[in-house]
């Protein structure tokens, strides 16, 4: 996110910089140090209590989350949540839940929530894999988000990568009927990595033949503007549970 000229950076120590959290199996993702602006710290401080879901364990009851029955979508790693908040804004008869490890994108979030009013997002300031685990029953989730994750580049840290069963097995197990995986990257190596193991996936069947085209109400980021402008395909996959 491009910084405002006019806000001080915060540091903020994860303890250990490109250190990953310690959880069951293999981490797709690092801790490193970041910097938030002086409204996102204090939008973290301020909101998270109130919008932040806490990591517990437990199966979290939606209808108590949200005060309604509606379907609910869940992001893995929204990053600074520019498309997040924006979907959320565009269907308020949905329900959306956003996952993230880094404290500055939640930040951010948080003080886009407050802004917009929102009652139909919350944020789960975790690893989602950790969060899909042990707080969300099965065959619950209307669908997943996954917008340009780490593709971990280096062969040796294919192994890291997010889309790849058994990770994919998990996120069919929570899908209810009818629900579907949304992924978008522009790595092409990934996206065919990607659209291999979902294939192969058990339960899932790919609504396109092959790669998926733009959906159009999925807003594109600046960072997916920079990709394009320099030349980079984007690559999108729409799985869904049968």
């Amino acid at each position: 996110m491009g910084q405002d000229q006019t806000e001080k950076s915060v540091e903020i120590d994860n303890e250990s910089e490109d250190v990953p959290i310690k959880r069951r199996g293999i981490k797709t993702f690092v801790l490193r140090q970041g910097r938030m602006t002086e409204n996102e710290k204090r939008a973290y401080d301020e909101l998270r209590q109130v919008y932040c879901i806490p990591f517990e364990h437990r199966m979290l009851n939606f209808t108590e989350i949200f005060n309604n029955t509606n379907p609910v979508t869940m992001e893995v790693g929204f990053g600074m949540g520019h498309a997040t908040v924006e979907i959320a804004k565009a269907n308020p008869e949905m329900n959306y839940l956003g996952s993230e490890v880094h404290v500055p994108g939640v930040g951010r979030l948080l003080s886009e929530i407050k802004k917009n009013q929102l009652k139909n997002l919350y944020i789960l300031n975790h690893d989602a894999l950790e969060v899909l685990d042990v707080m969300i029953p099965d065959n619950s989730i209307f669908g997943f988000h996954i917008f340009f994750p780490d593709p971990w580049p280096k062969k040796k840290h294919h192994k890291r990568r997010l889309i790849q069963r058994p990770h994919t097995d998990i996120l069919a197990r929570k899908l209810s009927p009818g629900g579907y995986i949304y992924f978008a990257t522009d790595w092409e190596e990934y996206a065919q990595s990607a659209l291999e193991e979902l294939s192969l996936t058990e339960g899932l069947h790919n609504k396109y033949e092959g790669y998926a085209p733009h959906q159009e109400w999925r807003p594109r980021t600046k960072f997916e503007r920079k990709g394009i402008e320099a030349g980079r395909e984007i690559r999108e996959l729409f799985f869904v549970k049968r």
